[in-house]
């Protein structure tokens, strides 16, 4: 089941509401004692449900869950709607300008400061959590797959794992590899990232960048899953099809 309800985040938009969606796998219900282990996603109206997705297709998460039994909880949060481009300020830990969006603020490092200090703490006392860092995962796609890997290289001390889809490495390639250089990474942390293929011409020498990163990822000693999706773009329909992938990398011990 997906357990709906809404959050207010002060720190971002004041008292304006936005939904959060909990999948609770079957077992939870009738086996009261069991605790679960959480994967934190961003873009939360796009991960279960078409009617509330954004170009109307999700991602498909609770079919996949349901029908896998993956004693799993995942609670999503919707992003900012705001025509003022609120998605890409609160999903980017470096400022940035595109032609498309003009100037825009980063306030990444505000989002995170809410997920894990106050969005974690009320999902651990709402449900019944395994709420250390070896049993907390992360994962988004887009600027949601930039948030995952900014998540693992710089709040580590909470998430172990993280999956990063089609994530937007454009927005400072120079900025994330002084990141990566500069994390502190404990020995057990791994990362699934992939790009689409088609999606590579979207922005220029996306394929070095691609390289790039991961290999920066690597040396620093992360343990790390890199795939480019033969005939992949960059959608919803694209990344549901990336589902067992990304899971059996989250959930592999």
């Amino acid at each position: 089941m997906v357990d709906k309800w809404k959050i207010a985040i002060p720190e971002l938009t004041g008292d304006e509401e936005r939904g959060v969606y909990v999948y609770l796998p079957e077992s939870y219900a009738f086996e009261p004692e069991r605790r679960y282990e959480v994967l934190y996603m961003f873009d939360g109206h796009n991960v279960f449900f078409d009617s509330d997705a954004t170009y109307g297709k999700c991602w498909g998460m609770k079919e996949y869950m349901d029908d896998t039994g993956t004693p799993l909880i995942i609670a999503a949060v919707e992003c900012n709607h705001s025509p003022d481009n609120g998605r890409l300020k609160e999903y980017t830990p470096f400022p940035f300008e595109a032609p498309s969006f003009g100037k825009i603020e980063a306030r990444g490092q505000i989002t995170m400061d809410w997920m894990v200090h106050t969005f974690k703490e009320e999902i651990d006392r709402r449900y019944r959590t395994l709420p250390e860092r070896e049993h907390t995962f992360i994962a988004g796609s887009s600027m949601g797959g930039l948030m995952s890997l900014y998540a693992l290289l710089e709040y580590s001390q909470y998430f172990s794992r993280a999956a990063a889809l089609s994530p937007s490495l454009w927005v400072d390639i120079d900025g994330l590899s002084k990141m990566i250089k500069k994390a502190v990474i404990p020995s057990d942390t791994i990362l699934y990232m992939d790009y689409g293929e088609k999606e590579l011409a979207n922005h220029k020498d996306m394929l070095r960048a691609f390289g790039q990163v991961t290999a920066k990822l690597m040396k620093k000693g992360i343990l790390l899953e890199s795939r480019i999706i033969p005939g992949g773009t960059h959608c919803e329909a694209s990344w549901e099809k990336q589902i067992p992938f990304f899971m059996n990398i989250l959930l592999y011990s």
